[in-house]
């Protein structure tokens, strides 16, 4: 089954109309009579393509999927209900008593949990009457406050939450016990807005082409939370109903589309947000299928290029409650920057582009089995071994084949990329300034002549992997662009070095940080004080789900946060430019330089026509 997409798409240079599709089949007809399929849908082996398309792969038609890396971190969080269950008995009808059945719910609320003032969410109005009488007057009532959400026959002591972190290419959901904080069940599955575009501002220049298409990109992600929701309820046994809080966070765009708020402002300066303070709704309003008096928060956006998802992190990391001077980083497609301690917090966005996550390379691709995720060149012979996803050898061990036979070695993924450009500066392969270096070439066959360039084969058996001049490039690109946004926030905060670094993000809890550091995607520091938070944004939105003080907490500490808007910084440029060197131009790293030998600056070409016989393909 496949999801057509309708609309001009300006990344790939087309219009993706109806009329480009056959139309809907006989067989398409009976398998919809027999077995259903989903509206949107059609039958990709009954369907011809008649023009330019665009679809849509969804997970349950892939036999090799995305492998979706934000897991749950297993923190304790202190819990500040923001919704307590109360059972209550509560006085039955009288004659001689003219008061309301909510009337006499509310006096026993009062009587037996001293809630003063209980009032009633309408939807609660509606089933009040049915409920107390199937309880025979022994109900459980859903507060949050003062104010009743939910009421259930009998006694009930099941509460949970949903912590939800909406990134642009994955959504993760956290099923979490009110009471204690625990996780009792986590899933992921990719961000259905894809099609209309790899990075955000192809999806904002897609609305812009698309007048009204944010409905459409509105109604995808909430029907794919929608089965989340369900997937995560199934897997802990609990039913729908029991799930009475959500807490979402993600980048502005993806918060403004989730809200169904048009984010076309976000693509222009001043990007201008419409909301920046948290947002609490009902889950009726959004379209969620969940208690029917279920609330939803939206923790609060901090600036036009760093939103909710950052507010969470610093929530989940607490800079704000450091001593020493500490950068977080949450690596991602617009990587979100935060440095600061105890006294100041600044913050910042870097338009890192998808290719850590294997776009934009010319044998890159998303975490799936397969894909390579670790190298490593040995500097005198220039050979490789890697590691793939899905498999725990390497590729020089002897049951490597045997053992990756199912899922082949496909590409490889962001954390592969980032190991084997630094290996290849560790090796020789490239300069300092991300060239190939041609005298390599007379030292290995690995190295193969590649127009006026060179290309490095990390994998010679179909398909055949190379990292190309122009994958180093955009490895250059992406990280240059990253360490210049945190060059500006220390320039900001009048500092040469940082203390302590957190790398955040699914991507960055799985990158090699030594490896990150060679590349430099991040300052100098000594690596002892550097690590890797896994997926901070989902954590913090699971201490906001769990905890009213941290709500107030994040609230307080966002309108703090000083913004600095890298799009009108003039440095930003000159930053840029000498961080495109790896690991940098002029920035010394003593600390990496301690655990590393790095090659001198400036260590280049020194000839080389790069006319070479073809290496024969061997395993």
């Amino acid at each position: 089954q496949v999801v057509p997409g309708y609309g001009e798409f300006a990344k790939h240079g087309i219009v993706s109309r109806p009329e480009h599709l056959t139309a809907w089949t006989e067989p398409e007809e009976r398998y919809r009579t027999r077995k259903g399929i989903a509206e949107g849908r059609r039958l990709g082996c009954h369907t011809r393509i008649r023009g330019d398309l665009v679809i849509d792969v969804p997970p349950d038609s892939q036999i090799h999927k995305q492998v979706v890396r934000k897991r749950v971190e297993l923190r304790a969080v202190e819990v500040d209900p923001v919704m307590r269950l109360r059972y209550v008995e509560v006085a039955q009808p009288d004659m001689h008593d003219p008061s309301s059945d909510f009337r006499r719910l509310a006096d026993a609320l009062r009587e037996q949990w001293g809630i003063e003032g209980a009032e009633p969410d309408l939807q609660l109005l509606l089933r009040l009457q049915p409920v107390l009488r199937e309880g025979n007057w022994f109900v459980t009532a859903a507060v949050r406050g003062n104010r009743v959400i939910d009421l259930r026959p009998g006694f009930h002591d099941r509460t949970y939450g949903l912590a939800v972190d909406i990134g642009s290419t994955t959504m993760a959901v956290h099923l979490t016990d009110l009471d204690t904080g625990e996780v009792a069940a986590a899933v992921a599955a990719m961000n259905p807005q894809i099609r209309f575009g790899e990075d955000l501002m192809s999806r904002v220049s897609y609305l812009m082409m698309n007048p009204g298409g944010e409905g459409e990109m509105t109604a995808v992600v909430r029907a794919a939370l929608n089965e989340l929701a369900g997937e995560a309820a199934a897997k802990a046994g609990i039913e729908r109903a029991d799930i009475y809080e959500v807490a979402v966070v993600g980048n502005p765009i993806m918060h403004h589309l989730f809200l169904g708020i048009d984010p076309t402002e976000l693509g222009q300066a001043p990007f201008a947000l419409a909301v920046d303070g948290s947002v609490t709704l009902t889950a009726a309003e959004l379209g969620l299928d969940l208690n029917p008096g279920a609330r939803v928060y939206v923790l609060p956006c901090i600036a036009g290029h760093v939103g909710a998802d950052t507010a969470a992190v610093i929530l989940s990391e607490a800079p704000h409650r450091a001593e020493e001077m500490t950068l977080v980083v949450d690596v991602g497609t617009n990587a979100e920057i935060v440095l600061g301690d105890k006294h100041r917090l600044l913050a910042a966005s870097s338009p890192t582009g998808p290719a850590f996550e294997g776009a934009q390379i010319s044998c890159g691709q998303r975490a799936a089995p397969g894909a390579v995720e670790r190298v490593r060149i040995d500097p005198e012979s220039l050979e490789p071994r890697f590691k793939v996803i899905g498999c725990d050898l390497w590729s020089d061990e002897a049951a490597f084949g045997e053992a990756v036979a199912g899922s082949g070695v496909t590409g490889v993924c962001g954390s592969g990329i980032i190991e084997v450009v630094g290996e290849m500066l560790l090796a020789g392969i490239i300069d300092t300034d991300g060239r190939f270096r041609p005298e390599a070439a007379a030292r290995s066959l690995r190295i193969e002549a590649e127009g006026r360039s060179f290309a490095y084969l990390l994998h010679d058996w179909e398909p055949a992997l190379r990292i190309t001049q122009g994958d180093v490039r955009a490895i250059q690109l992406a990280k240059g662009a990253l360490y210049a946004g945190a060059r500006l926030l220390m320039d900001r905060m009048g500092i040469e070095a940082v203390e302590r670094i957190v790398l955040a993000g699914a991507f960055g809890s799985h990158i090699d940080l030594k490896y990150a550091m060679i590349l430099g995607l991040i300052p100098d520091c000594d690596l002892a004080k550097a690590s890797a938070a896994g997926n901070a944004a989902g954590t913090g939105a699971r201490i906001a789900l769990v905890s009213a003080a941290a709500r107030a907490e994040i609230e307080e500490v966002v309108r703090r946060v000083e913004k600095v808007e890298t799009a009108v910084e003039p440095a930003f440029q000159e930053h840029f430019v000498a961080a495109m060197a790896i690991p940098h131009k002029t920035a010394p790293y003593p600390q990496l330089s301690k655990v590393v030998t790095l090659p001198s600056r400036g260590a280049g070409e020194t000839g080389g026509d790069g006319r070479r016989r073809r290496r024969r393909a061997t395993r």
